[in-house]
Order: structure tokens, then C-alpha cells, then sequence
């Protein structure tokens, strides 16, 4: 199937004809269903916490010991599907004639550009009711000599304005991670996975703001700015499912999705991480109430973590699988899988089967996720699953991961409460105090199928199991409820104009 010319892309690329050949299959044979128990509910899935736990959580994080800690930060891409609308009525506007309908992004961009943290006088004029002022709204932001940012990370786009500065969502992520992700010896460890045409821009706003903070917050910044290996791109398959060539007759591969950023959180050497995605930051007057939620996410990953490594360590204490203090240690970790992280285990046929068993459900990485209430907002949600052992457990699906067809799955979808901001704390070290090699925990059967196109030709890409789904589909999985108030993405420019970013 592959030419000689093929071979040489593929291995320039970092992968290997067997690796490729085997997206190919998935192709053809698809990926399974999710098998869902149920939806994850408070009661059962969904920890809920009194004001009084959640100050406990909170005392537990600040005394706890942690083995180094980063903040990690999914950042690649342009902003283009932040601008989507902008780009449909800059169009529109170029069409002579054409005006764009009133209440439109455009007109509404156009009628409270000074709300904008972007917007200056020198750039954008004061606003007036025409086309000729929306047209040049649009031009200036998207394109340059204006602003540029139709081709912009949102990293660096200026989301938030204060009395004396402006900043970009880059910034706030640095304002926060001051804050909750600091080190006992005042330093602050970021990870930021970006596009690598985009580093020149993310060094310019840290050179712009990182001495300043420093001095503001007495912190110390170390930033490590990584990129999506080549590696981890999927080639792209016709309608058909064979390879997709580009018009010079080359394979065209693509990003798979931000389940890649498993290589790039493998690397990280810190205990603890957690992990925001670039656009969900807030004004800093809200900070307070980020940090508290994620300083109660972390204090319940450690006191995860601690009656986790306290049973390991009794494992290898307790001897002989056959023993009693062996058998009623092991009903004990039974209940507090069940009840804990909704693991229900297959029956063993031998003492020795069990212990070991509940070892490997014990003896993986740890996730505490945030989950809010459901109230519209677009993302996955937190389940309870059937896994390929026989035993249950928790994890975060996507729509497109589940059968729509099958009634039972479509009613539980239908009828879940809560879903999934991308609100992360994970621990990555194991009771020996050795890093997990987290590539061993990923379901390569969770991922999915997707079309596209390019330049106008229709094809399918495959998306790599996602980094919170099926990336950390075999890890220790909690989930706490949090407020709203804690996520406020940004998916479009007009959500700017919302009170968390004003």
C-alpha cells in the first residue's frame, strides 16, 4: 500500500509504516461503544461537599507534602473557531452592498468594542452605527496591519483590561498559578503545549509580564513551552478508508487531537499537576474563588493519594494473601473502591488472584476532576462505565463516544447532571515515590472517527483517545462537584462581553 516515497514521510515524520497501517484499520473496524452503567450522580460518582469539608480540603492540601507541582496548559492552535462568526460577516460585509444583520456578531462586536480588553482608540475610533464601522471593526481585529488575531493563539489574545494593564488569557494562567500551584520555595512551574510557529508570541507576553509579576506576587516562573509531537499525527483516510493524498500525491496526516498531550504530560517530573485549558481563566477579582476550588480539588487528590499509598503499603505488610489480617484488609479496600471511585470488581478465584487485582486497581495515577452542574454549556460528561476487565469504574465520555441508538445510553446521556469543564489535578508518582509511565494507562480503543475536509475534498480523521477521556482511561478517578462560577471559557470573542471577563 505504501510507496517508497510514503515510507520516507512516514519515518521523517517520526512513526512507522506499522503504526500508520494500524490507523488505517481503525478505519474499517471503527471503535466501540462506551459501555455506560450509568451516569455519574451525586450519591453515586459525584462527590458533593459541605462548606465544612470543603475548608478541610483545603487545610489538607496547604499541610500536605507534594513532590514538586506544575500547572499544565493545553495551548496549541489558532484561534480560528473563536472568530468564526467574525470571519461569516466580515464576508458578508466585503460583499458589496451587504450589510450584516442587526444583533449579528459582527454588529454586536461593533456596538460594545470598548467593552474589549483589545480595544484602543488609535485601532478601532469610537463606535458609530454603519457598515463602513463594523467592516472596519472586523478587518482590524482579524487582520493585519489591525490586530491580527484571525491567525493568533488565544493565548496570547488580550481577554481581560484593568486600571493600569491589559492582559492576555496567557497572563491570567501565570496571575493563577502564583496562587494555588505555587512551591514551597516561592517558584511556580508551568507547562504550555503550543503550535511551534506560535513560541515567538507566547515568549513575547512572558518577556512582557514575567519580571513585573514576580515582583508583584514574589514568585519565581519557570515556563516550558512544548509542542504536539509530529509522531502522534493520524494519517487521514478517504470516504472510502483508503489513505488520503494531497494534490502532489503525498499522505496527509493531522493533529490528533489533545489526546497527544498524554507525550507531553509524561514528561512532566512534578507529583502533582494540574491541568486548565488556555481559554477558562477569569478576571482576577474571581480568583479567590478559583483558587479555594482548586486548592479543595487538590486536597482531595492527596487525601486520595494518601489512603491509596496507605494501602499498598499494608498490602505488602500483610503477608500472606490467605491470612485474615490479608483477608479483611482487601474487603476493606472492596468498600472504599465501591463507594469511593464506583469499582466493582469481577470475582477472583483465589486469594492470591484478589490481592493482586485490587494492587493494580490501587497502583495507578490519580485524577481529581471538577464537575459542574449541566446547564447547557457544550463538553463531555462524568460516567460510570463497564470496563473490558469486568469490573466498573469512572470516566469522562464525549457524545460522540456513546450509541445514540441504543435507548438505554441515549436515556442516561439525556437524563446526566453534570459535565466536564476540563478541571484537572492529577497525581503522577507512585507509592515508591517513582513517575508513572502514564503511555501504560491509555485505552487506544477510545478514541473516534470524524469527517473533515480539505481544500474542499471530503476525508475522515481519527482522533486520538482524548487526553481527559480515553488517555486517562485506566487511572484512579474522582469527581467533585464545583460552581460555575469556576468555568468561564472562551469559545467565541463575544463571550468576552461576559461578567467573569469584565
Amino acid at each position: 500500500m505504501f510507496s517508497e516515497k510514503d515510507l520516507k514521510q512516514i519515518e521523517s515524520r517520526g512513526s512507522s509504516a506499522k503504526n500508520v497501517q494500524s490507523q488505517l484499520d481503525r478505519f474499517k473496524k471503527g471503535f466501540p461503544w462506551m459501555k455506560i452503567v450509568s451516569a455519574a450522580t451525586p450519591g453515586r460518582g459525584i462527590m458533593v461537599l459541605s462548606e465544612e469539608e470543603e475548608k478541610a480540603a483545603v487545610k489538607y492540601y496547604e499541610n500536605a507534602k507534594v513532590n514538586g507541582k506544575c500547572k499544565f496548559v493545553p495551548a496549541s492552535g489558532a484561534a480560528s473557531r473563536m472568530f468564526k462568526d467574525i470571519f461569516s460577516g466580515l464576508a458578508t460585509l466585503e460583499d458589496e452592498g451587504v450589510d450584516v444583520p442587526k444583533d449579528s456578531a459582527v454588529d454586536r462586536l461593533a456596538k460594545n468594542i470598548k467593552s474589549f480588553a483589545f480595544w484602543s482608540e488609535d485601532l478601532f475610533g469610537e463606535p458609530e452605527d454603519s457598515p463602513t464601522y463594523r467592516l472596519k471593526v472586523a478587518e482590524t481585529l482579524l487582520r493585519e496591519p489591525g490586530l491580527g488575531y484571525g491567525k493568533k493563539p488565544k493565548g496570547v489574545i488580550l481577554f481581560h483590561r484593568y486600571e493600569n494593564e491589559v492582559r492576555t488569557a496567557f497572563a491570567e494562567h501565570l496571575v493563577e498559578a502564583q496562587d494555588y500551584m505555587r512551591n514551597d520555595d516561592n517558584t511556580a512551574n508551568l507547562v504550555v503545549t503550543i503550535s511551534p510557529e506560535h513560541r515567538e508570541l507566547f515568549e513575547e507576553v512572558l518577556e512582557e509580564v514575567k519580571m513585573k509579576y514576580e515582583a508583584r506576587y514574589g514568585v519565581k516562573y519557570y515556563v516550558e513551552f512544548t509542542y504536539q509531537d509530529p509522531a502522534t499525527d493520524t494519517i487521514a483516510a478517504d470516504p472510502s478508508g483508503k489513505p488520503f493524498r494531497t494534490d502532489k500525491d503525498e499522505l496527509l496526516f493531522r493533529p490528533g487531537g489533545h489526546g497527544a498531550l498524554i507525550y507531553n504530560l509524561n514528561k512532566v517530573d512534578a507529583e502533582m499537576v494540574s491541568i486548565k485549558n488556555i481559554d477558562n481563566v477569569s478576571n482576577e477579582r474571581l480568583l479567590p474563588v478559583t483558587a479555594k476550588y482548586k486548592k479543595v480539588l487538590m486536597g482531595k487528590a492527596l487525601e486520595l493519594r494518601d489512603k491509596i499509598f496507605g494501602y499498598l503499603n499494608g498490602l505488602d505488610e500483610a503477608g500472606d494473601p490467605s491470612s485474615a489480617k490479608s483477608r479483611r484488609l482487601c474487603d476493606e479496600i472492596e468498600a472504599f473502591l465501591d463507594k469511593m471511585l464506583c469499582i466493582q470488581l469481577p470475582l477472583t478465584t483465589s486469594p492470591e488472584q484478589r490481592v493482586a487485582m485490587l494492587r493494580s486497581k490501587l497502583d495507578r495515577p490519580i485524577r481529581v476532576c471538577g464537575m459542574v452542574k449541566n446547564e447547557g454549556e457544550p463538553g463531555g460528561g462524568p460516567f460510570v462505565i463497564a470496563g473490558k476487565d469486568g469490573s466498573s469504574n469512572l470516566q469522562i465520555l464525549e457524545s460522540v463516544q456513546i450509541n445514540k441508538n441504543d435507548s438505554r445510553s441515549s436515556e442516561i446521556l439525556a437524563n446526566a447532571t453534570h459535565f466536564n469543564p476540563v478541571d484537572l489535578v492529577c497525581c503522577l508518582h507512585d507509592y515508591k515515590g517513582h513517575k508513572y509511565d502514564l503511555l501504560k494507562y491509555v485505552d487506544e480503543d477510545a478514541g473516534f472517527i470524524s469527517s473533515k475536509s480539505f481544500q474542499g475534498r471530503e476525508l475522515q480523521a481519527l482522533e486520538l483517545p482524548g487526553l481527559w477521556n480515553g488517555a486517562m482511561s485506566d487511572w484512579n478517578t474522582l469527581f467533585v462537584e464545583v460552581p460555575l462560577e469556576t468555568f468561564n471559557p472562551v469559545k467565541v470573542v463575544l463571550d468576552l462581553l461576559r461578567p467573569a471577563h469584565q
